[in-house]
């Protein structure tokens, strides 16, 4: 227990200085520049997104579009027999996470930008898009990022419509 909240404070800290190193260096890389927002709270939401997730190691759907300043309730389904999870972050982020999973697969999380969905159930996650820019989202059980079961939401700029 001790290893998986050592694991869960390193991975909330990479997301904010993951964000500050990107910032330091005078340059944007939209696809990995933290998670471009911030958990979201309930009473904000503008519109929910159904996800799916199975056993056959995809997200459906896999690209979302949303707007800056959007919250999101994603409302995630476990459809499959084998326990999956939606975590937010960059595409860097998301491979390191990936590795530590594989090390330590007995690790748990309770972290902000994921949720764990056991077999047939379902659970939500609510994030704010407080910047424009692309992030990447992923089950990180392992494995399972490895088989491709990742998928990435693009923020469009504020005045730009979703889809």
């Amino acid at each position: 227990m001790k290893t998986s909240l050592f694991i869960s404070v390193l991975w909330s800290a990479s997301l904010v200085f993951a964000g500050a190193a990107h910032a330091d260096a005078g340059h944007h890389h939209a696809d990995s520049d933290g998670a471009i927002g911030q958990p979201g709270l309930m009473a904000d939401v503008t519109r929910t997104v159904k996800i799916d997730m199975g056993d056959n190691m995809r997200f459906t759907p896999a690209d979302i579009r949303v707007r800056q300043g959007e919250t999101v309730r994603f409302l995630v389904s476990n459809n499959g027999k084998l326990k999956h999870e939606m975590v937010i972050g960059s595409a860097a982020q998301l491979a390191q996470h990936a590795a530590l999973m594989r090390k330590m697969p007995e690790m748990e999380h309770a972290d902000p930008n994921q949720v764990t969905v056991e077999p047939g159930k379902n659970d939500e996650l609510v994030w704010k898009f407080d910047r424009a820019g692309t992030v990447d989202f992923a089950c990180l059980e392992p494995g399972h990022y490895e088989a491709g079961m990742l998928g990435k939401v693009v923020a469009a700029p504020a005045k730009a419509s979703a889809n």
